[in-house]
């Protein structure tokens, strides 16, 4: 049965940091892209970054280019998201997502899988 389990998520001021962590299990792991894409009260999902699966590409939405990094241990089964210099406009849910195969995913469509979510609160 696939998991895919984040944590790290919280309440954190203006200008901080948090990391969120994802879990993945039940699928071959280092055969998949992975994202996370987030989604704020009263908007759609977006895809805020990806990885593919040898971390030799990335996307990043452009809203948090220079403030986050994703990054990923295959052999751990965990893809990770810094976010640093965090903003109220990041609030969201933010969900963990498996790329269809190894292409990057850009778009909430391009996953094939997603966690439950964890809940980042950037307050002012």
């Amino acid at each position: 049965q696939e998991q895919l389990v984040e944590s790290g998520g919280g309440l954190v001021q203006v200008g901080g940091s948090l990391r969120l962590s994802c879990l993945a299990s039940g699928r071959t792991f280092s055969n998949y892209a992975m994202g996370w894409f987030r989604q704020a009260p009263g908007k759609e999902r977006e895809v805020v970054a990806a990885i593919s699966q040898s971390d030799t590409s990335t996307y990043y939405i452009d809203s948090v280019k220079g403030r986050f990094t994703i990054s990923r241990d295959n052999a751990k089964n965990t893809v990770y998201l810094q976010m640093n210099s965090l903003k109220p406009e990041d609030t969201a849910v933010y969900y963990c997502g498996r790329g269809r195969s190894s292409v990057l995913p850009r778009r909430v469509a391009d996953f094939g899988f997603g966690g439950r979510g964890t809940q980042v609160t950037v307050s002012s």
